[in-house]
């Protein structure tokens, strides 16, 4: 019975630090994608983020154990942080956790930003907005001294679209979806899709009102930096999901428990 108390009081110090793996009978437990997750944001947290720091809160399933982290080293070692929210749904997070809110318009130059993405290729170019937060994820970025992304190891690629294949996300004005489509397509092939909602009928509605539009391309060597700049130069795109010589780091956790760290 001791034993099995004291097996139970481990495996939850080890499953909140993330920086060990569970061993047991000699073997070594996989973790999941949630556990890879977060032991990335926890590292990210504790590498970056220093008290009298105005912190970037990124959007999305992994940022969520990174607002968890920095809710603990608030409380315990007395931080004095500043967060400003890349969404509603990150605002809602530094809300639940008792964190200082700011804003852009007091904050416009933030120290670090912490954020996740769909995939990272071998340059550090990110696939982001997924989660449909593209527009304020790269306004947050842009005004941030260093942009650090945490993922699991399924969004670590050589090339973009290895291994994400929903596409590259693209804001657009409602009125406008269907040129910009068309537009795409001509220039440079692969198939384009308006992001549909799932609890609602029609189009999914980003937080800025507008449309998304997914671009699955078929090109993966194409110059992304070129392909950004044309694509926001079409009339009625707001952003592009393509971040690119944006990230100065990424922390990516990996299956045994241990942390994939690359930079530029």
């Amino acid at each position: 019975m001791l034993s099995r108390l004291l097996l139970r009081e481990l495996r939850h110090y080890f499953i909140k630090r993330r920086y060990v793996t569970i061993n047991h009978n000699n073997k070594t437990r996989k973790m999941s994608l949630e556990q890879a997750k977060q032991v990335a944001a926890y590292r990210a947290v504790d590498e970056f983020v220093k008290s009298d720091c105005i912190f970037g809160v990124g959007s999305g399933s992994t940022v969520v154990y990174a607002v968890q982290r920095l809710a603990e080293r608030v409380e315990t070692e007395n931080l004095k942080v500043v967060c400003i929210p890349t969404s509603f749904q990150a605002k809602q997070l530094i809300i639940k956790h008792n964190l200082t809110l700011g804003e852009l318009e007091t904050n416009s130059v933030i120290d670090v930003t912490i954020d996740g993405a769909d995939e990272v290729d071998a340059n550090m170019t990110l696939i982001k907005g997924g989660g449909g937060c593209l527009l304020q994820e790269k306004i947050v970025a842009s005004c941030s001294k260093k942009l650090i992304i945490i993922a699991d190891y399924t969004k670590d690629s050589q090339k973009l679209g290895d291994r994400y294949k929903k596409g590259i996300p693209i804001e657009v004005i409602p009125m406008a979806y269907v040129p910009i489509k068309n537009k795409i397509i001509g220039m440079f092939g692969g198939e384009i899709k308006l992001r549909s909602a799932i609890a609602k009928a029609g189009p999914v509605v980003t937080d800025n009102g507008n449309f998304l539009l997914d671009w699955m391309f078929t090109n993966q060597d194409m110059d992304w930096e070129k392909v950004s700049s044309i694509i926001k130069m079409i009339p009625g795109v707001v952003e592009i999901g393509l971040f690119v010589n944006m990230c100065q780091k990424a922390y990516f956790g990996q299956p045994e428990g241990t942390v994939v760290e690359r930079t530029v």
